[in-house]
């Protein structure tokens, strides 16, 4: 086992017992961060059971056929909407439905194509015994007859359900159906009949299926059928008699089937999840006493005592029905295996808010396997029922319900691997659409699609299919090479930085400045008095006499970094965005800035504007004025970028004229002018400045990268490959391109006006503004934090953006941040990939990369894992792919600025490295991730470039002869004083 398993095992207990799986919460909520969230790239134990499932009800349709009888769920479809306790599930109910009763090839070549080792079914018991007894529908046995040696032709190993919910009729009409004690009998007559005709067939036999919605809403609140709004005693007692059924059945089959047919019995228990909503002795009793409310409601008599939790007992008292001892003796140990529902069914749907207990619900399928291991002894545990739902506009490309199964395998895999829980098997809900209960057909949970409105009900294969398959035919998430880290170094001269947006900037003169005398009271205030009318002479201002940078500097050296990134403040420095007035003070103060980076071997990397919320950081009467939207601001931009040029140029040799330009804020308008402005500039700086300066520039452009979310669609693909031009390309394609934006936009754009949906127009450029963008970069800078997956079907409005036809997905089992930001490592290698396909080997800046986190993250784990994992993509993008990548850059410096980003937390103000940063410097310190058999890569010591620095760097031998010239002189010197000294002591 990996060592992180083997931890998590020794903290499990051996045995369970009830109440112990109380332990369930505080365990969870100590396993260590993030490691134990992270994906886990494992395999299922060899033998374990994968299936797909169904209900008779839900999918066979045929209601009247061959001489079906009618089932409680057929008259509470059929009742009108109005009708008292009726919930109207749709006009045909499951009438048709999946039409399967006629499809039985169809369904079983569906089973194939998925290569499950099993199917999940229900008998219709309304179907073999249409008044609930005898006499038996000879076409209903030869049908299931049929359904079974399908089955065991193609290899699939059936588990079947006795009772699905759908209770005959008659059986409702005549004894009050299961609030009556004449059920159980009869119930278990109809399972003898089973056992005797199909037992010679079927290994897996479940009982009931989720009794806690049968009796609890059948009888208790009617919201399901039939309907009996009978109150909690009657709830209470139809659950009683359900159990007593199921016992009565496995007794049976125990005695006279088990020898011959050596089958296994259970009982098909659903469960939800609920967590404290705070970790309180107190709350985690309540969370509880949910579980045992409704799971342990029947799964403590069944796997344990024969009895009702204590929990019930004590909260319920008369409420409860007693068992005599000998009933608790016939009912203790009633279940071959534990067969566990969880999913979509119960959880958030038909759960009764009342036992929740004023806790949360949650869908932790991994703590509840655990929960039930604890509490009932580890069973092993079949998985009888699990998976989510999409919406019913939702086709073939059902990303939602993938991510939702992924998760839900994950956990099932991560419970078997860290804690030890036995689980043998999982089916997924279900195999084909059909009628989903109260919810009708406003949702899907199928792996095929059905047209309910078709007349031959094809099956059609949905997205899911693909991923279940796979995923079947690798028994798990075996680990892949690209998943593993790598070890390997970056270039010499690799640009290690960290990025604040806008430095700290502090004017305020140091006291040596002051020309002012005190006299310092020492017997009174105890505090220096300013003496009126008398100065001292004034020194000129000097850099070291600003404070905050030789702060800033101490904390950059700490890191070890090579470059510095920030932003200058356009609106400060030029306030009416034109040279009428300029802040001097703030100029010398970047001044100084960059030249005390340089003076410590710190290169700056200085972006002339980041836009902002307020005014989008531009001079207030720019703003004032349309912004990007108005011409005039791109020429006051190139003013702007001149002035810097000249007044900082000599400092800053890595320039960015717009960082991280805000594409999902921009008018096509103002991205039009933007891009004319970065041009200008940028042959500004080729023709005038780079010959004398010796810089470089270019424009960072924020690129998180889009994943389609189902990876076998086509559609899913063309969204992503269209957002990536909509959110990279349009300001990329022009510079590092052709000189014009996207073909992909235009011809969306086009397609889009032309159908009268929207208006907008996207500018043309002339050809000589072609030739002005094109070519406008000496690198391609980019930010990247974070990774989105899209698709094409509909299926949450709020995350869905109708102009550009694209729906927003969550891979539920990705790490995220406190602020919902998925970690993704393997996005950055994918967009570093993208850029290189795109535009060739440009050479390549990670400008900024980094994650929010909690204040109260034990060690700041999280960044840790993020900063190391993402530099490692990066080296494999350089090592493997062969991009040109030169640099790479932490967002951010220090919580101060960034709050939550910063490798520098910021208390009561001061600055303490965080776990991140100490981690960062280490990797910085290797050059990346050494193999301890390689020998060192022994890099020259670099020294950042400033104008005086490359004078006397480039006139050593000059240097050399005045030294020796004055040398010689003070040695002459020397030796004529010396005789001459010695001449006049002679003549004295």
């Amino acid at each position: 086992l990996p060592p992180l398993s083997l931890l998590l095992l020794l903290g499990r207990p051996l045995l369970g017992a009830p109440g112990q799986g109380a332990g369930t919460w505080s365990r969870f909520a100590r396993l260590p961060y993030p490691q134990d969230q992270l994906f886990l790239h494992d395999t299922f134990p060899d033998g374990f059971l994968w299936g797909a499932g169904s209900a008779a009800y839900q999918t066979e349709g045929g209601w009247r056929q061959d001489g079906k009888g009618a089932s409680v769920w057929d008259t509470f479809a059929h009742r009108p909407a109005t009708q008292p306790g009726s919930a109207s599930p749709g006009p045909a109910g499951g009438d048709v439905a999946s039409d399967s009763y006629n499809n039985i090839f169809r369904d079983v070549e569906g089973l194939q194509r998925l290569g499950v080792s099993h199917y999940r079914f229900s008998l219709s018991w309304a179907r073999l015994l249409p008044n609930g007894t005898v006499p038996l529908n000879p076409a209903a046995l030869a049908h299931y007859r049929r359904l079974l040696d399908h089955l065991r032709e193609m290899g699939i190993e059936p588990v079947v359900t006795l009772y699905h919910w759908d209770l005959p009729q008659s059986l409702q009409d005549t004894f009050g159906g299961w609030a009556s004690p004449v059920l159980p009998q009869l119930f278990c007559d109809y399972a003898e009949l089973c056992f005797r005709h199909f037992g010679g067939q079927v290994r897996y036999w479940l009982t009931v299926d989720n009794p806690y919605v049968v009796a609890w809403h059948g009888y208790g609140t009617g919201r399901l059928p039939p309907g009996v709004q009978g109150g909690p005693h009657l709830g209470y007692r139809a659950a009683h008699h359900l159990l007593q059924a199921h016992a009565k059945v496995w007794h049976l089959y125990n005695d006279r089937f088990r020898p011959t047919q050596r089958g296994k019995v259970s009982i098909a228990l659903s469960s939800h999840w609920i967590k404290p909503q705070r970790m309180t002795e107190k709350n985690i009793r309540e969370c509880q006493k949910s579980l045992d409310f409704v799971l342990g409601w029947f799964a403590k008599p069944i796997f344990i005592d024969g009895d009702y939790p204590e929990s019930m007992r004590n909260n319920l008292s008369s409420l409860l029905p007693e068992f005599s001892e000998a009933e608790k003796k016939f009912i203790k140990g009633t279940a071959d295996f534990f067969a566990l529902s969880f999913g979509a069914t119960l959880s958030f749907q038909l759960l009764d808010s009342r036992m929740k207990f004023q806790q949360l619900e949650s869908i932790s399928l991994r703590q509840l396997l655990y929960w039930i291991s604890s509490e009932y002894n580890n069973p092993q545990v079949f998985i009888v029922e699990n998976s989510w739902f999409v919406s019913a506009s939702t086709k073939r490309d059902d990303a939602k319900y993938i991510y939702y199964l992924k998760k839900f395998i994950m956990e099932t895999l991560k419970a078997i691997r860290y804690d030890g829980v036995n689980v043998f098997g999982y089916t997924v809900w279900s195999l084909l659409d059909g009628f989903e209960w109260h919810r009708g057909y406003s949702i899907r949970r199928g792996l095929f699609y059905v047209d309910f409105q078709s007349h031959d009900k094809k099956l059609m294969p949905k997205s899911s299919v693909l991923f279940y398959q796979k995923l079947i035919e690798k028994n798990g998430f075996p680990p892949l090479p690209e998943n593993q880290p790598i070890e390997g170094l970056f270039p010499c001269g690799f640009a290690w930085g960290v990025v604040d947006n806008y430095i700290q900037v502090d004017t305020t003169p140091a006291q040596f400045l002051d020309s002012s005398v005190y006299v310092w009271d020492v017997h009174q205030t105890k505090k220096l008095i300013k003496v009126d009318g008398v100065y001292t002479s004034k020194r000129k201002r000097q850099c070291v006499d600003f404070a905050a940078i030789r702060l800033q500097l101490s904390l950059l050296q700490e890191m070890h970094i090579t470059h510095f990134h920030f932003s200058l403040k356009w609106s400060l420095i030029l306030p009416l965005g034109n040279l009428s007035v300029i802040n001097h003070t703030l100029i010398h103060y970047y001044q100084c800035f960059a030249g005390e980076l340089l003076r410590v071997n710190v290169t700056p990397v200085v972006a002339l504007w980041q836009p902002m919320a307020e005014n989008q950081e531009l001079p207030v009467p720019l703003a004032k004025y349309g912004a990007w939207e108005n011409p005039d601001t791109v020429q006051a931009f190139v003013e702007y970028a001149k002035f810097c040029f000249t007044s900082l140029g000599d400092y800053v040799k890595f320039w960015i004229t717009m960082n991280e330009p805000p594409v999902k804020n921009l008018t096509y308008t103002a991205g039009h002018n933007l891009l004319k402005a970065h041009a200008k500039a940028w042959r500004l700086y080729d023709k005038e400045f780079r010959r004398s300066q010796k810089g470089k520039i270019s424009i960072a452009l924020q690129a998180d990268w889009v994943e389609p979310a189902c990876p076998f669609s086509r559609n899913d693909q063309e969204v992503a490959d269209r957002i990536l031009e909509f959110d990279i390309g349009w300001l990329a394609e022009p510079i590092f391109g052709n000189g014009d934006y996207p073909e992909v936009m235009r011809t969306w754009l086009h397609q889009r006006n032309s159908a009268d949906l929207y208006n907008f127009h996207l500018p043309y450029f002339s050809e000589g503004e072609k030739k002005l963008i094109q070519g406008s970069f000496d690198f391609f800078a980019l930010s990247h934090y974070t990774t989105t997956l899209v698709g094409w079907e509909k299926e949450d409005a709020l995350k869905y953006d109708h102009y550009l036809e694209v729906q927003m997905i969550n891979d539920i089992t990705w790490l995220h941040s406190p602020s919902r930001a998925a970690v993704v490592p393997w996005g950055l290698r994918k967009l570093l990939k993208w850029v290189k396909s795109k535009y060739g080997d440009v050479p390549v800046y990670v400008l900024a990369n980094g994650i929010d986190d909690d204040q109260n993250m034990v060690h700041d784990k999280l960044r840790v894992y993020y900063i190391q994992n993402y530099i490692n993509e990066a080296l494999k993008a350089y090592t493997l792919d062969n991009v040109n990548l030169q640099g790479y850059f932490v967002y951010s410096f220090n919580d101060k600025t960034a709050p939550k980003y910063g490798l520098y937390s910021y208390v009561a103000n001061q600055y303490e490295p965080k776990p991140s940063m100490k981690h960062y410097r280490e990797i910085i310190d290797n050059n990346g991730f050494p193999d301890p058999e390689t020998p060192e890569l022994l890099c020259p010591e670099e020294v950042a470039s400033c104008s005086e620095c490359h004078f006397l760097r480039n006139r050593k031998s000059l240097l050399a002869f005045i030294s020796f010239i004055f040398v010689a002189f003070i040695v002459t010197i020397f030796f004529i004083m010396y005789y001459s000294k010695r001449v006049e002591r002679r003549y004295k």
